[in-house]
């Protein structure tokens, strides 16, 4: 079983990469890894720092989550702080070509950026559930990155950090959009994702797993499709408006009404057999989603 090592900086992953000490203690743009003198296949890594890397023409990749990501296909890719990774099959002569950008939190902290960065769950997506994007977008994108190299080397004054920032957020936001346009070019694909997720939803509401373990987690979820939980939340709230969340929600409000309604069991037992231990947290969450606590809702249907 190989060894996790937990990068805690960019001084501490430079290091380990056996290379020069990085220009900007917590921000670094990569266009040529070095090369490795050790055994990267059983190289695993815990790392405090963000990353986002578009490579091609390169023998290998990494694996992050459940897949392999082959930087041939010319995708950029996203791994959030605190995420394991391990390179695969990585040769020290490879030939790379195009960016990585590394950054620790402690970049954007006390920056608008800081705050928006949770919401870009891309960073919490799978390998497999990369960017692709087309000439004229990764060219836009590269731009950026750029200036951010630019402020990086030759910038020392005032207005730097601010700059590399800025130049980060506008990567960000146009990646997201990104996402956004690639969801709606799978549109077809999206819609048979919708249809087996609430297939599933079907099974696991009518399975013993619903009372002995409560509602699906949308890791859970994401896991029965083949995708990660973030990906399937972002799919559907783009395919349908409603996050995974809220169709799970949904289904389980649904289902409670059909039981309320449809028979006498008291709202406790109605509670336990949808898995909720304490049965007032069923109350409240009936009640939040349709303004009625469940015995308000029987007596009004009655």
């Amino acid at each position: 079983m190989s060894e996790i090592i937990h990068i805690k900086s960019l001084d501490q992953f430079y290091a380990g990469m056996k290379a020069p000490k990085p220009p900007h203690p917590l921000i670094s743009v990569i266009r040529k890894w070095p090369k490795m003198d050790f055994d990267s296949s059983n190289l695993k890594m815990v790392s405090d720092l963000y990353y986002m890397g578009m490579k091609t023409h390169v023998t290998g990749g990494f694996k992050y989550g459940r897949g392999v990501y082959d930087y041939e296909e010319g995708t950029l890719v996203f791994i959030g702080a605190g995420q394991v990774y391990s390179l695969s099959n990585q040769k020290p002569d490879a030939q790379m070509e195009g960016w990585t950008i590394m950054f620790h939190p402690d970049l954007i902290r006390k920056y608008e950026l800081g705050k928006k960065i949770k919401n870009y769950s891309f960073f919490r997506y799978e390998i497999s559930e990369a960017l692709h994007l087309p000439l004229e977008e990764r060219q836009f994108l590269s731009a950026l990155v750029d200036s951010i190299e630019r402020e990086i080397i030759d910038n020392k004054d005032q207005h730097a950090e601010e700059l590399i920032v800025q130049n980060l957020s506008t990567i960000l936001m146009y990646c997201d959009r990104y996402y956004g346009s690639q969801f709606h070019r799978r549109s077809q694909t999206n819609e048979d994702v919708v249809t087996k997720f609430q297939d599933f939803l079907e099974v696991y509401f009518n399975s013993s797993e619903l009372s002995e373990a409560g509602l699906p987690s949308i890791d859970t979820c994401g896991k029965e499709l083949n995708m990660s939980g973030a990906y399937l939340s972002d799919l559907l709230r783009i395919q349908t408006g409603k996050s995974a969340k809220d169709h799970i929600h949904g289904y389980l409000i649904e289902q409670a009404k059909n039981k309320l309604l449809n028979s006498r069991t008291p709202v406790t037992h109605i509670a336990l057999g949808f898995g909720f231990k304490y049965p007032q947290n069923f109350t409240k969450l009936f009640k939040a989603k349709t303004g009625l606590s469940p015995n308000e809702y029987r007596k009004t249907n009655e």
